[in-house]
């Protein structure tokens, strides 16, 4: 009796709970990434009843968190990224908050009628969800410490610890708080996010944080070569067997270089494909302006041509304004590129003014005297839709 008190009813080896360790946990997250993320809140993906429901119990028993706040939350944090009401933005908040307090962050958001209200529509409102998980969140993060104390004994109560700090630090501390303060990024979306890393297997996929905020309704995170999402391969998996199906995912710019035509679709597939198109127009008419035009130019001068201008600084901006007045090839490009985005952020243009706007656009880079540019009008006219390809 005492020794089933001690090493637990399965008197297992300190390697098999360090695996059933490692294995629950990673259940749980991805479960946050395949249900809560990618299937209740942006809608990228469809589960299985069967899955969803697995999940959602999961969840109950190892993180307490309730779909609706959970789902509110992060809707919240997309509409509200990087400005005060965003629920937790290091950008704002700092860095060493978000990442010692993003648990009692995201408590004190789930405690807010009005966000759960605006923001949480949607979610499971059944009888279990009704009378058990809302209704006893502790019920089920205490039974899983049963059923570990019981399998384990004493080293049960350290496995039930990592599994309640596993989400808080993972994805409340490491996705909110580094996700949006160091990294890569592949595109230039308007907040800060970026890729933690290019391999999504730790968080299930979340690393590529700056992928998922280009494309939020994509069901895939991985978006370039040599990235993997190993939460995406789980989609793949749970497709074969029909227990999941893929609503959604990011655009993959489609070029006929023989089309010169610019019609509206041309101009729907560029507005479609924007961040793939910005992404390019850095790489192919910024960086290499940026590189002939000025000498020895370092990582930070290039960074300020490249980076989303909501992002800078006041004395980053003023540095690149001076750059700009010093430079016409420079100050064109970057005059260019601005221009082209206002073409897709204009939400009052009718079909005809983008259609025309675009044109001219097309027409005044071609005759812009930089080769680099006049190329990339070229390769715009030639862009097209294209169906969803997952």
């Amino acid at each position: 009796m005492i020794n089933n008190l001690l090493n637990g009813f399965l008197n297992a080896p300190v390697w098999a709970i360090v695996l059933y360790a490692l294995a629950v946990t990673h259940v749980t997250v991805t479960g946050v990434t395949l249900y809560l993320h990618r299937d209740a809140t942006h809608r990228g993906l469809d589960l299985h009843p069967l899955v969803r429901h697995f999940f959602r119990f999961w969840l109950w028993m190892t993180t307490a968190m309730n779909t609706k706040e959970w789902v509110a939350i992060h809707r919240k944090h997309h509409a509200k990224c990087e400005t005060e009401e965003d629920p937790h933005s290091p950008q704002v908040l700092g860095l060493k908050k978000v990442l010692l307090e993003g648990a009692e962050l995201y408590r004190a958001e789930a405690n807010n009628p009005e966000t759960l209200e605006k923001f949480g529509r949607g979610t499971p409102e059944d009888w279990i969800e009704r009378k058990v998980y809302s209704r006893f969140p502790i019920l089920g993060v205490s039974l899983m410490l049963v059923i570990n104390v019981a399998l384990f004994g004493a080293l049960g109560l350290t496995v039930w610890a990592i599994q309640m700090i596993n989400i808080p630090v993972l994805a409340a501390g490491i996705i909110n708080g580094i996700g949006h303060y160091f990294g890569y990024r592949n595109f230039e979306c308007k907040d800060a996010a970026t890729n933690v890393m290019p391999w999504g297997v730790v968080m299930g996929g979340e690393e590529l944080h700056n992928n998922h905020h280009a494309y939020p309704s994509s069901a895939k995170f991985a978006l370039r070569r040599g990235e993997f999402d190993i939460g995406w391969a789980y989609i793949k998996l749970l497709g074969l067997f029909g227990l999941a199906k893929v609503r959604r995912v990011a655009p993959t710019p489609a070029v006929n270089a023989e089309r010169n035509h610019i019609d509206l679709d041309t101009v729907k597939a560029v507005i479609v494909a924007r961040l793939h198109v910005l992404r390019d127009y850095t790489s192919h008419v910024t960086l290499p302006t940026v590189r002939s035009e000025i000498a020895e130019a370092g990582r930070k001068a290039r960074v300020l041509f490249v980076r989303e201008i909501s992002l800078l600084d006041d004395k980053a901006k003023l540095k690149l304004n001076a750059m700009l007045e010093k430079n016409e090839r420079l100050r064109t490009v970057h005059e260019f590129r601005e221009r082209l985005q206002k073409l897709w952020e204009s939400s009052t243009a009718s079909n005809e003014k983008l259609v025309e706007s675009f044109k001219h656009w097309c027409e005044e880079a071609e005759k812009s005297g930089i080769e680099s540019l006049e190329r990339f009008a070229q390769r715009l006219r030639g862009y097209q839709l294209q169906p969803m390809r997952a």
